[in-house]
């Protein structure tokens, strides 16, 4: 089922959000529609504040990328109880969009490094290090498991810029082609 994205302006996007339990009700079922939802928007991640749950499950989905990154062919993966570590490595900027902030295209520092601990959809616990552009990705979308978004990396300079798009989420403004939830109709 694809479900509303909550935009800017939503209060559960800037929660903490909480570890889920092995016995989490229709798990399976939620990172189905997470995945449909995040495929219909033509996103390559979706964290579950961006579908309104303060909990700890991304789902992330490369594949859409292999034609360019071959080493992403097939990549479609869950991530549940997600924490990164440590981030390193080199720190590399790279332009960043996000549903939860549609019309906003803007360049973000990122390292290009990090140590990750998380379950996968069998809830097996994996610990690993992971580089490039999964990297970025994870790190945009584990950011909105810490109640950030990328709009959070930028300067005061660049945040004054995109004010204007930012207030019109605020009044229920947002124009995308998926649906969405917006704080006020």
């Amino acid at each position: 089922m694809i479900l509303p994205i909550y935009v800017y302006g939503q209060p559960v996007l800037r929660k903490v959000a909480e570890d889920i339990a092995p016995d989490y009700p229709n798990l399976k079922e939620l990172i189905e529609n997470m995945f449909e939802t995040m495929d219909h928007a033509e996103g390559v991640g979706l964290a579950a504040p961006q579908i309104g749950l303060p909990i700890r499950v991304v789902v992330i989905n490369l594949d859409v990328l292999s034609e360019d990154l071959p080493e992403y062919k097939d990549f479609r993966k869950v991530y549940i109880n997600a924490h990164i570590l440590e981030v390193g490595g080199e720190t590399v900027s790279m332009d960043e969009g996000c549903l939860s902030l549609p019309g906003i295209h803007e360049s973000v520092k990122r390292g290009d490094k990090i140590r990750v601990k998380y379950l996968d959809e069998n809830l097996e616990e994996h610990e690993e290090v992971v580089e490039g552009y999964l990297a970025r990705v994870m790190q945009h979308e584990f950011d909105h498991l810490e109640g950030k978004m990328f709009i959070d990396h930028l300067s005061p300079l660049r945040k004054q810029m995109i004010k204007g798009k930012l207030n019109a989420m605020l009044k229920g403004k947002a124009h995308c082609t998926y649906k969405v939830k917006t704080v006020k109709k």
